[in-house]
Formats: structure tokens, sequence, C-alpha cells
């Protein structure tokens, strides 16, 4: 009896497989949930799929950002020529376009040193090191004078009050 009962359970329960060889003929032996491949083919070919659609999608972003630039001046010299519009040069304008994005902003705009995370951002948008931070340093063309007057205008409005009539 214990025979049929053994029969029984080897007919109904998952009967394991023999190891198949990976599928990239690497030499070691795949597996079902890595279709076949050993885990480092299979980590490999991940890998790869990634850094493609990484390039892909950075090579699109690329092609819409030149577009739009090359749209946007086209634009421009449109409305600034009249109805006629002026022929753009591609290749100068998404060079210029690419220099602007790609500034540096880890480097002081003075000598040119890196500053990293420590960099001091001036109220003209630059980044200076710790020497040329202060705006007698680096030659700032921010007014702070007119930032201040300003400032202080809007805090403080003129008030008159109205005449008193004599009796």
């Amino acid at each position: 009896m214990g025979s049929d009962a053994n029969k029984m359970n080897d007919a109904t329960s998952f009967q394991p497989s023999e190891p198949a060889p990976c599928a990239n003929g690497c030499g070691f032996f795949g597996a079902a949930a890595t279709n076949g491949y050993c885990s480092k083919c299979f980590r490999d070919i991940r890998i790869h799929e990634e850094q493609a659609a990484s390039a892909k999608a950075a090579v699109d972003k690329l092609v819409n950002n030149n577009n739009n630039v090359v749209n946007f001046h086209q634009t421009l010299n449109t409305s600034a020529s009249g109805s006629e519009p002026v022929p753009v040069s591609a290749a100068a304008t998404p060079a210029a376009a690419v220099e602007e994005i790609q500034k540096p902003s880890n480097r002081c705009l003075t000598c040119n040193k890196k500053v990293g995370v420590m960099g001091f951002k001036c109220k003209c948008g630059d980044v200076f090191c710790g020497s040329h931070r202060y705006p007698e340093k680096h030659d700032c063309e921010f007014d702070f004078k007119k930032t201040g007057r300003d400032a202080i205008a809007k805090a403080n409005p003129v008030i008159k009050a109205e005449k008193v009539d004599r009796i």
C-alpha cells in the first residue's frame, strides 16, 4: 500500500527538469526565470538593453530640443523681418544652445577654480569661490542700491494725510 501512495504523489507533484545550458552558450546552466540564460549573461543582456534605451531617449531628447531651438529662431527671424521667413543654419544654432545649457556651474567665474558644493552664488547669478564671493572682488554688475531702494519703497509706502481746514 505504501508504494501505491508514492506512485500517486509522484504523478501529481512537480517533477524537476534537467538543468539546461545557457542560451548564450557560455557553458553555465540557464534557468527558466532568466529566459534560459545564466545569471551573468542575463544581467549583461539586461544592462545592454537599458543602455540602448537610455541612449535612444537621450538622442530623441537632443533632436527634439534642437528642433525646438531652430523653430524658435525661425519664428524670431520671421517676426523681425516681416512676413518672409529667413533660413537659419541648423548647424550653428544647436551648437550655441548646447554651449549655454552645458555651462559649468562648479567653477569660479573669475579664476576658474573648482568650487564644488561650496560655491557661492551671487545675486548676479554666477558662482564664485571663497576669494571672489564678494561683489567688489568679482566686479559684480548687480545694482544693489536700486534693489534696496525698491525694497524700502515697497515696504514703506508714502502716506499723505488730507489737509485740515482751519476755522
